[in-house]
């Protein structure tokens, strides 16, 4: 029966008095439109109101009227009507096969979508989609169905050309891509088998058919490091030069800064100042000043990059910053979000020259007690440039020159610190690795990035600098409004990721508060507790998990990691663009000009936010990249590792001191079939009853790196 012929039934039937046994049915099935029931399952449903034959012959009748229909598996249902179902507009979140959310903002639920209810809408397209399920659908989440693409968003993906014979395809190397790419030979640009390429869309998927496309960049054989780097930057849309126009205006800003601008500004040429940064930084956006007061305070002096004393609002670099929103820092270069004339150069707080900063200048007592706070705009020269190893030599070694300096500062950094564990801060002391390259950029070896006392001394006075920017900013209230700003925020756990995350450790023999006010100090003794033990890295990944991703917004809530009211970004104008917009707010405030537009502001933060994950994904790919190629070079040895999550199709193991996780599939465990259980904890064999946990202590071999896909997969042996 057509779909014509069934509306022409259900009107009919619409006009017929129906029994009292089939109306009773019928409104039934009409309150779970969409839904099917089977005949035993409405049996039960109605027992006692119903009988047998009535339902049986209700539902014959209701068929034949065209009121409901029987689908695959003996179920009646009655149809949705799409017109009538509440809807929602929203983007498509395609991170899974099978199914994608609709991501639709304003704080309501993301909705769930089947593949096969997508209407062949991609990952980024904006969509109409109807709600066929309402609350507790599948996943927590409303389920729903697209009715409509309302605007398609990415016609260019990235991938490898495969070949055989005439026929060519690009298959994407995003998971967010779930079809591969039909390529003709009149499309192909020249691209060979195995090569990565930029394939644009001239026809979206359809029905059972791939999409097709033209190759329109090709970079080159997979493999080569230039190809793999060149196709992660285009992957993640980062762009590869400053547009010609950009670099113009920069090198036009003088190099010198004018006797009036110097005097107009506070002078700390003559403060002991240094700048300490990783052994390769090119760009130094901040530095630390040290002077003993008369009272026997400390001033210590957080002098800043005044990136917004070079880079004019709205200007053509400005506009050029916003739009990258960070640097991007790959394995083997970085990606800046200014040019380098002002990133390494104008700006750049080198030793020995004057320069023009944003400070914050603290008054505090050997304590870390804070009596007094400025900030302004200065002038500074910078007496000696530190890489972090000469600094924890300047620490540890009495004899060194700059020991007294250096020492007093970290002295008080470790009271700051203390002071924030105390106030309920995480500790999340997360380990993450670094490359040592030859001249072709290929890995010779992988190690931990140390943090020592002077990272540490680093981070506790731009912590301090950054919460009290905040804070002076809240203070300024005008009236009844607050002046707007940018905040860095960070919100409370989710109560039930808590509780599971309680559960698992439980089995390790911890102890976990899973009420949000007593995570913070939880999880710190735990991580005292997880020292040296073979699951503390995978105890204190889940635990980063947990947590709720940092942002940047308008709105002055609380950072919850650092356990501070208010926090911003302040100290990083150099290399993330929210710092630069934080600089021009506060400049404009401490001379007494408010501003109280939060619309335009909240629009940059997304923004911001968004760059930021992107920049983070393209330098985690740059890493998986090396990490899989220096994993081929280890192929048939015996590897230690940590099982890290469990999926229904793999085991996924972080192998110790490399930190690269790899994958066991289960199709390759031939002992037993092993059945994931509902938390994601273990599996288990379903006749041995063999479990395997997240934690777990593996030793296991390589089976085969992909650079294609950048994935490793496991045998387990042992």
């Amino acid at each position: 029966m057509s779909q014509k012929q069934k509306n022409k039934q259900a009107k009919k039937h619409n006009n017929i008095r129906l029994p009292d046994q089939h109306r009773l049915l019928l409104a039934f099935l009409e309150a779970a439109a969409g839904k099917g029931f089977t005949f035993s399952s409405l049996i039960k449903h109605f027992k006692g109101n119903l009988s047998k034959e009535n339902i049986k012959e209700a539902l014959a009748d209701l068929v034949i009227q065209g009121a409901i229909e029987r689908r695959d598996r003996g179920k009646f249902l009655v149809p949705f009507n799409i017109d009538k179902l509440p809807y929602v507009v929203g983007k498509v979140d395609y991170v899974n096969p099978g199914y994608a959310y609709v991501v639709v903002g304003d704080g309501q639920q993301d909705v769930l979508v089947r593949q096969k209810d997508l209407l062949y809408a991609l990952d980024g397209d904006v969509v109409k989609v109807a709600i066929t399920k309402q609350e507790n659908g599948t996943k927590g989440h409303p389920v729903g169905r697209v009715v409509e693409i309302l605007e398609q968003n990415k016609n260019k993906w990235v991938g490898t050309v495969q070949q055989q014979g005439s026929v060519t395809f690009v298959l994407p190397i995003s998971r967010r891509m779930h079809y591969d790419i039909f390529v003709r030979p009149e499309n192909l640009k020249k691209a060979k088998h195995n090569d990565r390429v930029v394939v644009e869309l001239v026809k979206r998927p359809t029905t059972s058919k791939n999409p097709e496309g033209r190759i329109i960049e090709v970079f080159g054989p997979m493999g080569e490091n230039d190809v793999e780097i060149h196709t992660i930057m285009a992957e993640f849309n980062l762009p590869t030069q400053f547009p010609e126009n950009v670099l113009a205006e920069t090198s036009a800003i003088s190099i010198d800064i004018p006797k009036e601008e110097i005097a107009a500004r506070k002078d700390f040429r003559e403060v002991f100042t240094i700048t300490i940064d990783p052994e390769d930084a090119k760009d130094f956006d901040d530095a630390l000043s040290l002077k003993i007061l008369p009272n026997g305070h400390i001033e210590v002096g957080v002098h800043i990059a005044d990136v917004s004393y070079y880079v004019q609002e709205n200007s053509l670099v400005d506009q050029e910053a916003f739009e990258r929103g960070t640097s991007v820092y790959l394995v083997d270069r970085t990606i800046p979000m200014i040019p380098e004339r002002l990133s390494n150069e104008l700006c750049s707080l080198k030793p020995h020259e004057d320069r023009p900063a944003f400070s914050a200048v603290f008054e505090l007592d050997k304590q870390g007690s804070l009596h007094h706070e400025w900030f302004g705009e200065t002038v500074i020269h910078s007496d000696q440039r530190l890489s972090y190893e000469e600094a924890q030599q300047a620490i540890t070694q009495p004899t060194h020159s700059l020991h007294e300096q250096i020492t007093t500062l970290n002295n008080l950094a470790k009271k700051l610190r203390a002071d924030r564990f105390k106030s309920g801060a995480i500790n999340f002391d997360t380990p993450s690795v670094k490359f040592q390259l030859d001249k072709q950029g290929r890995p010779l070896s992988i190690l931990p990035k140390v943090s020592e006392d002077s990272h540490r001394l680093i981070e506790e006075f731009m912590l301090l600098a950054n919460k009290r920017v905040a804070l002076h900013v809240r203070r300024m209230k005008q009236g009844k409004q607050f002046p707007t700003f940018v905040y860095r925020t960070h919100d409370q756990p989710n109560l039930e990721r808590l509780g599971d995350f309680a559960l698992f450790v439980k089995q390790f023999g911890y102890s976990i508060k899973a009420e949000p006010q007593e995570i913070a100090q939880s999880i710190n003794v735990l991580s005292e507790g997880l020292a040296g033990k073979p699951e503390a890295h995978i105890i204190q990944t889940l635990a980063i998990r947990l947590m709720a991703k940092a942002l940047y917004t308008t709105e002055a809530k609380p950072h919850f990691g650092l356990a501070f009211e208010h926090y911003t970004h302040f100290t990083s104008p150099i290399r993330r663009y929210p710092d630069l917009l934080v600089h021009r707010l506060l400049k404009k405030y401490l001379k007494g000009e408010f501003y109280f537009e939060e619309a335009i502001y909240e629009k940059k933060c997304q923004h911001a936010s968004e760059r930021e994950r992107v920049a983070a994904d393209a330098e985690r790919a740059s890493i998986k990249y090396k990490q899989v190629e220096l994993m081929q070079t280890l192929q048939g040895k015996r590897l230690k590792g940590v099982i890290s999550s469990l999926m229904e199709w793999g085991i996924y193991v972080e192998l110790l001191d490399i930190l690269c996780e790899g994958m066991i599939r289960l199709s390759d465990l031939t002992d037993d079939y092993y059945v994931l259980d509902k938390k994601g904890f273990k599996l288990v064999g379903e006749r041995t009853k063999k479990v395997y946990q997240l934690g777990d202590l593996v030793e296991v071999e390589i089976k085969a790196c992909d650079i294609s896909k950048r994935t490793v997969d496991l045998w387990l042996v042992g």
